[in-house]
């Protein structure tokens, strides 16, 4: 239960809203099932290590990127604790979310140091190491400004999680593109030309290039599609109640695709 309660939190964290609350929550179900994709259930006290790890690291990182341009801001506080409300964390992990949000904001903070331990507990789980990139990442953007500073800390991130710079580089486009795509019903018939920037940024969502293929384009589609597909979630794991809220992304990507088919006809 621990880990839908974190993840949910993550989520809204990410600025997708509800979608975003049901992908975390989807994500803790996996801690809580024993993070679905080992052959052997952890056992509960694994399970505790692995819940606390990641909601240590998320949350210092969280008030360590709040403090990447120097100063931590009424505002980003301000939001930091409407989604604890939003939540409804209890008295005792609400005061354990601001003091790690803190400790991460503090000068003495070493960012190398928490990353080590993160990894020490759950560096051979790489959905799990994805999903605090693109919790950093997404909450980065949340101001619609990703500045120098902000970025050398998410590279430095990536680097003790062993994704690439290239890698890196290009989930902050396809994260900054798929949200032009929220609430898009995808490129219906009759619509007008888009835009260059609109192709651009559904090049980007897909992470594809303009250069690429039909048929490159409708498999990094598909693979996404199916990285996100409602009947993938629900196998695994994912209560029925939630597929509706897990189509968001699906639709995002979707608009994306449909617009570049189009444009290409």
């Amino acid at each position: 239960m621990l880990g839908k309660i974190i993840g949910g939190i993550f989520g809204f964290m990410l600025g997708w809203g509800a979608f975003g609350a049901i992908l975390g929550i989807y994500i803790g179900h996996q801690f809580d099932r024993g993070l679905g994709g080992l052959s052997r259930p952890l056992t509960s006290a694994q399970q505790q290590l692995v819940q606390d790890s990641f909601f240590t690291t998320v949350f210092s990182l969280l008030g360590h990127v709040a403090k990447a341009d120097g100063r931590v801001s009424r505002d980003e506080i301000a939001q930091a604790e409407a989604l604890m409300d939003k939540m409804r964390l209890d008295s005792t992990a609400r005061k354990k979310a601001i003091d790690l949000f803190k400790r991460g904001s503090a000068t003495d903070f070493s960012i190398d140091e928490t990353m080590k331990e993160f990894v020490s507990v759950c560096g051979r789980y790489t959905n799990l190491k994805r999903q605090l990139l693109n919790y950093l990442i997404s909450l980065a953007m949340a101001d619609g400004n990703l500045d120098q500073a902000e970025q050398d800390v998410l590279r430095k991130v990536a680097s003790h999680l062993g994704f690439s710079a290239a890698l890196f580089e290009q989930l902050i486009q396809m994260i900054k593109a798929q949200s032009q795509f929220r609430g898009s019903q995808g490129a219906g018939g009759g619509q007008r030309a888009p835009s260059r920037d609109q192709l651009s940024d559904a090049y980007k969502a897909l992470g594809v290039s303009a250069n690429d293929s039909d048929s490159q384009i409708k498999r990094a589609y598909r693979k996404l599609v199916s990285e996100n597909h409602p009947d993938k979630l629900i196998g695994q794991g994912m209560p029925q109640d939630m597929v509706n809220l897990a189509t968001e992304r699906t639709q995002e990507i979707q608009a994306a695709y449909e617009l570049i088919v189009s444009s290409r006809k």
